[in-house]
């Protein structure tokens, strides 16, 4: 089934739903940002629902979805993607360690980054908790594979901004770009 007709699907049984709380068994191809715009809450929220920020989603998996009844926001049609890198970032996303690649190029910069959910063409601000400095990375590609607490894989130039070229790893706090 196309992810387009699934997501259909999972928003009109969400939304015609009643009562708390529904179980959901996680498909190949869902993302956090899917599940949680159909059913009209936010990552953060779909997150603590399923154990707290670390959660991620797996394939066959079961986790809990709100009753569908969030709100407008459920229903409206995805945004279009910015040209270029917002300038406002929300609350922490996720936290964890950052790992550097050499990246996947894209035409809009060259700070790139892969992350295990997020949709393709997501900003992030990557900041780095002993440090403070911070970068905004374009999600264009998946991973960090193999280490659950590695969240984000950067670019080599997010990386080099970021300072972590010497440490190799390093602690992270992730926020979605507005």
């Amino acid at each position: 089934m196309a992810a387009g007709a699934r997501l259909v699907l999972l928003a009109a049984a969400l939304l015609g739903s009643a009562g708390a709380d529904r179980s959901y068994t996680i498909q190949r191809g869902d993302t956090l940002w899917s599940l949680a715009r159909v059913s009209g809450v936010s990552v953060a929220q779909l997150q603590a629902m399923n154990g707290g920020p670390g959660f991620q989603l797996r394939a066959g998996e079961v986790m809990r979805l709100p009753d569908g009844r969030g709100g407008a926001g459920a229903a409206a049609p995805p945004a279009l993607l910015p040209r270029a890198a917002p300038s406002t970032a929300a609350r922490v996303f996720q936290r964890g360690q950052a790992v550097y690649y050499g990246g996947r190029r894209d035409a809009r910069t060259a700070m790139t980054a892969a992350h295990l959910s997020l949709p393709f063409g997501t900003w992030v601000r990557v900041t780095h908790q002993r440090t403070g400095r911070s970068v905004v990375v374009l999600i264009n590609d998946r991973g960090p594979f193999g280490v659950p607490s590695r969240v984000i894989d950067l670019s080599t130039a997010a990386a080099r901004q970021l300072g972590i070229l010497g440490e190799g790893v390093a602690p992270v706090t992730l926020s979605l770009m507005r």
